[in-house]
Formats: structure tokens, C-alpha cells, sequence
């Protein structure tokens, strides 16, 4: 599924895109995307009302409803969120159009039906959405101190990778971020956390804020064939950036080697062998 930096991506140009426009019509075609409440009621709930803006909860977009309510979307590995104008024709997979009263509308693209919407009132989110109390660290939303950051490091007994993709430590990494945070932080993935001296934990540190943010301001990552793409369809280019994901059997950028694939856990993980230790 789409990493923290291109999620943080969707909710700023969603910001822009809805808030303040008015819902004219709302159109589910398919089954299984609407969580709550049920698809008729989330469509008729919606009409008439007013999106006030867009923010994050980890990697779950909350679409604000006239102060009261929250469209909560959570998007699978192929779901697209797109702006597209009226007159264009609805591709395959189409799952949920929102039409406004002026503008392009939204339209949400799950053709293996991964993603999830459901409409909540603000104060049942807490009860319905429990896990939003236990995310970790949000390197996109709000600075992180390298002492804060390296306190909670040194509790884990795990490996660095499952350390730096478990939500509850930091949001949003997974396959793609953790390894090119790894390879510039210049550590293995599989090195224990609670390991860590202080130089490495700044190395490692540095290395999630700066990744982050730089893979935000080049529009995320599109890895071919179904590639991420944005609000408006453009695809990311920090791809052209990665040093070591997908990378396997090409030279390192800092070695006289070439980058490493490993089975980790259910995939793969990419590294480079003579600077990462």
C-alpha cells in the first residue's frame, strides 16, 4: 500500500481540492467499500453536506463532513484516489464518485476491492478506530526529537526493519522506506534496536526525517508496473532517487559492490553489503 510520504501527499492535496465545496451526489457502484454505515445510508448521509478539509490519522485519510462527522479512507496496495472532471468516462474499478455542486469530482479506484470508507461521527471515532491510540512516532506531521526518538529505539528487542515497519513505532514505513532509511542511515536491517549506540541512533534518525521528507517533496514513489499516482494522476519521482530498493545487482552508490536481496519475512529486503553494518 502507499508509505507515509505518499499519503501525506493525498491529504494536502485533498485539503485543497475539498474544502468548501458542497456534495451534489454521491455514487457507490460496487460492494464491499463502504465499512459503515451501510452504502445507501453512507451515499444519502453525505448529499447536501459541506467537506471542510482533509487530515491524517497514520496512514488513514479523514475527510472533515460540516464539523461533526469524518470520511475515513483507508486505500489497499492498487486503490487510487484521482480528481477527475464530470465528462470523463468511469474506468473499470471504480468504487465511489463524489460529485460537487462545482468542480471535478472525487472518484476512488479499488479494482481488487482493498480499500475501506466509512462515515463516522467525530466522537464515535475513538470507540470504532482504537488502533489510532497506539501510532507511534509521525515523521510527515510534527517534528521528532533524535533523544525522543532514540529512547523509544532502545526498547525494542527486534530487528531494525520490523522495528522501523511496526506502526506502533513509527507510521506509515514499510518496504520501500525502510530500506533506503536503512542504507542511509548505513545500518543492516536485521541489527537489534535496543543495539544501537548514540552516533547510530542519530545516523538512523537523520536518516527517517530526511528520507521522509525528501520522497515528500518529489511526490512520493511510483515503482513500476502499478506504480503510485497522485490526485491528479502524475506519478512520484523520488523513484529516480532510491539507492538500494529494487536496486538488487546493481552497483551500490557508496561501494565498489552491488546492491544485496534477501527474503525478509514475507518479501525482500535490499542492501548494500560493505557499507551497511
Amino acid at each position: 500500500m502507499p508509505e507515509l510520504p505518499e499519503i501525506e501527499i493525498l491529504r494536502r492535496d485533498l485539503d485543497r481540492e475539498v474544502s468548501g465545496r458542497k456534495v451534489k451526489a454521491v455514487d457507490v457502484p460496487g460492494a464491499g467499500l463502504v465499512k459503515h454505515p451501510t452504502k445507501k445510508a453512507f451515499a444519502t448521509a453525505l448529499i447536501g453536506t459541506k467537506f471542510t478539509g482533509a487530515r491524517r490519522r497514520g496512514t488513514t485519510l479523514c475527510i472533515g463532513v460540516d464539523g461533526s462527522h469524518e470520511v475515513l479512507v483507508d486505500l489497499g496496495p492498487n486503490t487510487r484516489l484521482r480528481r477527475q472532471a464530470t465528462k470523463e468516462p468511469t474506468i473499470k474499478g471504480t468504487a465511489l464518485v463524489v460529485s460537487f455542486t462545482q468542480g471535478p469530482q472525487l472518484r476512488l479506484i479499488d479494482p481488487k476491492r482493498e480499500g475501506a470508507v466509512e462515515l463516522l461521527a467525530s466522537e464515535e471515532i475513538p470507540e470504532r478506530r482504537p488502533e489510532f491510540a497506539s501510532l507511534g512516532l509521525d515523521p510527515a506531521d510534527e517534528p521528532i526529537s533524535w533523544t525522543t526518538f532514540g529512547e523509544r529505539l532502545l526498547r525494542r528487542e527486534d530487528r531494525l526493519k520490523t522495528v522501523l515497519t511496526d506502526s506502533s513505532f513509527l507510521v506509515g514505513i514499510g518496504p520501500i522506506y525502510s530500506d533506503e532509511i536503512l542504507f542511509h542511515a548505513g545500518l543492516r536491517y536485521d541489527r537489534i534496536a535496543s543495539g544501537l549506540n548514540t552516533q547510530e541512533i542519530r545516523r538512523l534518525y537523520r536518516a527517517v526525517v530526511e528520507t521522509v521528507h525528501d520522497a515528500v517533496k518529489y511526490g512520493g514513489t511510483s515503482v513500476p508496473p502499478d506504480g503510485w499516482v497522485g490526485l491528479d494522476g502524475s506519478t512520484g519521482s523520488f523513484s529516480e532517487h532510491l539507492a538500494v530498493y529494487k536496486r538488487d545487482g546493481q552497483m551500490s552508490p557508496r561501494a565498489r559492490g552491488p546492491i544485496v536481496k534477501v527474503r525478509y519475512g514475507s518479501g525482500y529486503t535490499y542492501y548494500c553489503e560493505q557499507t551497511q553494518v
